[in-house]
């Protein structure tokens, strides 16, 4: 029900074109938040998720940092998050990866005139200009990267005024660190390395490479505290997110995003994140926990929100749906597929009871869920969220294992189930996938037997039969 069209049009109603929500006036662009949603649209539709990337690498300084949010025609923000920027650099790279189309790389994009943040201020909204600097997408990217490579005490980025979880505002102030950022840019940095390579950037290539190699012994240093990854350092080297930390004692995104990146103790994090933050009596995965209550210090405006309210200890389903992926990324399907349902609309509107402590529509995902007291699962708002997005690209490249590269289609499923089908429209085609749970490992294309499917617009319907096991990747594929 959610994955045959809801999760798309709430991603491309609410999100895109109107960006807002019933709970949620907006009508601004955010630069990382929009750059997600159209991930989910790759294989769909592809030329809209292109047009948005080309739209964000215009909001970009030539320092590399970008507008934080916009309105179309009007004026946005400049800020000092590190963050922002890589989203540009990760979005390039999903795109390219899944359409195969690598000439968007030169494409040419003029820069925004610079107006400086003033001194004292933390950020700057004013009406930008369009510059008469331009350049390709590929330096768009590069400047993005090497503008956030800058390191702390730690060997951890920099996370200058916020990092995703933008309440925690303050944690950056003087040379705070952020591990989950950390986790970020090395996922971008192992693979545009490669992009970097084939482009005959070298001489890059291998700074990547080393960058990349330095951060990740830092990252399992200094991020790993003896059960899960934290998620920050102060500039005095006080934790966020350690065994250590009265109040968020653990951050689910940096235990997600080290999964993703192959971490040493990446089984570890995931099963301390789901003993420690997912509730099943109420149905909700936290973002973290304890909540921020009368902290000993401000880490941001996170503390503004009460305990279990939004980013500060409910559910932030955005997040949640990444816990789902790291499942999948270690081929563990039952819990997939049992997280997935924890955060499904449907399964919280079963019955009218649990709709009544829902309070929130059946068919489109929540952007946040509460935790804590007499509204513990009860919905936040709903609508305006990225959460939509993820939760499909969540569904379809990893639960089901459908992932496009090119013009070849893979099925790596990892889910329960002993078989399903799926009706995948590529143009004026139409490809009838059977999948069936087996030990065999065995692709059959129109009776043919083939390594993966290769996609064609020749207005046929094409019979497919994949037979293999339902664990996700395998191990040697994954290598």
């Amino acid at each position: 029900l959610m994955m045959n069209g809801r999760l798309i049009y709430q991603t491309i109603a609410s999100r895109l074109f109107a960006r807002t929500g019933y709970y949620q006036c907006g009508g601004a662009y955010g630069f990382r938040d929009q750059l997600q949603d159209v991930l989910s649209l790759l294989q769909t539709e592809p030329e809209l998720a292109k047009a948005h990337i080309l739209k964000c690498a215009q909001r970009q300084f030539i320092e590399g940092d970008v507008l934080h949010w916009w309105h179309e025609g009007q004026g946005g923000i400049r800020t000092y998050f590190t963050d922002d920027k890589l989203f540009l650099p990760y979005a390039v790279l999903e795109y390219v990866e899944t359409t195969g189309d690598t000439s968007i790389l030169d494409k040419s994009i003029e820069y925004l005139n610079p107006m400086d943040i003033r001194d004292g201020e933390k950020e700057r909204y004013d009406i930008y200009t369009v510059s008469d600097t331009a350049e390709s997408l590929y330096m768009h990217c590069i400047r993005a990267i090497e503008s956030a490579m800058r390191f702390g005490a730690h060997g951890l980025v920099l996370m200058g005024t916020g990092d995703w979880n933008d309440g925690m505002n303050l944690i950056g102030e003087n040379g705070g660190e952020s591990v989950w950022l950390g986790w970020f840019l090395l996922y971008i940095l192992d693979r545009f390395k490669t992009l970097c390579k084939n482009r005959g950037d070298v001489e890059r290539a291998e700074t990547y490479a080393l960058t990349a190699a330095k951060l990740r012994e830092s990252l399992e240093n200094e991020g790993w505290d003896g059960a899960w990854y934290r998620r920050a350092y102060f500039a005095d080297g006080e934790p966020i997110g350690s065994s250590k930390s009265e109040q968020c004692s653990i951050d689910s995104i940096s235990q997600s995003w080290a999964v993703f990146n192959g971490a040493q103790h990446s089984k570890e994090a995931l099963d301390s994140a789901e003993k420690l933050l997912v509730d099943e009596e109420n149905g909700i995965i936290k973002l973290l926990t304890p909540a921020f209550g009368d902290p000993k210090r401000d880490v941001g405006y996170i503390q503004t929100y009460l305990c279990g309210v939004r980013e500060n200890g409910g559910q932030y389903t955005h997040a949640a749906a990444w816990l789902v992926i790291a499942a999948c990324i270690l081929g563990q399907s039952e819990r997939a597929s049992r997280l997935f349902s924890i955060i499904s609309p449907i399964e919280h509107t079963a019955t009218q009871v649990l709709t009544n402590k829902y309070k929130g529509e059946p068919y489109v995902v929540a952007g946040d869920v509460c935790s804590v007291g007499k509204n513990a699962g009860r919905v936040g708002w709903t609508w305006y969220t990225g959460a939509a997005g993820w939760m499909y690209r969540a569904g379809l490249e990893y639960i089901l294992g459908i992932k496009k590269r090119g013009e070849e289609l893979f099925v790596e499923p990892c889910c329960p189930y002993e078989s399903f089908s799926v009706e995948y429209r590529f143009h004026s085609s139409i490809y009838i996938i059977e999948a069936i749970h087996s030990d065999e490992r065995e692709t059959l294309v129109d009776g043919k037997i083939c390594r993966s499917i290769t996609l064609a617009d020749d207005g046929k319907r094409h019979a497919v039969r994949v037979k293999r096991s339902f664990t996700g990747v395998h191990p040697q594929e994954r290598e």
